[in-house]
């Protein structure tokens, strides 16, 4: 299933003194995943919504950060 959101487990070392962090993630931009714009793509239906979101398209739009981190969602 697709997803913007990748996660790794990175190496814990037993020496490092830090609080280990077991599961780290990155976000992918939607535009990765077209390649090409087709015609008659969707817009937003105002200026002002795509101003919000950033984007002139609502399939270009990506919620950062990442909802499990606990940030504010967009829109």
């Amino acid at each position: 299933m697709f997803t913007q959101y990748k996660y790794w487990k990175p190496y814990v070392s037993p020496f490092d003194p830090c609080k280990p962090i077991r599961i780290k993630s990155y976000a992918t931009p939607p535009q990765l995943y077209i390649n090409f714009q087709p015609v008659g793509l969707a817009q937003f239906h105002s200026p002002y919504e795509a101003l919000r979101h950033g984007t002139l398209w609502p399939q270009l739009f990506s919620p950062y950060p990442a909802p499990q981190k606990g940030g504010k969602k967009n829109g």
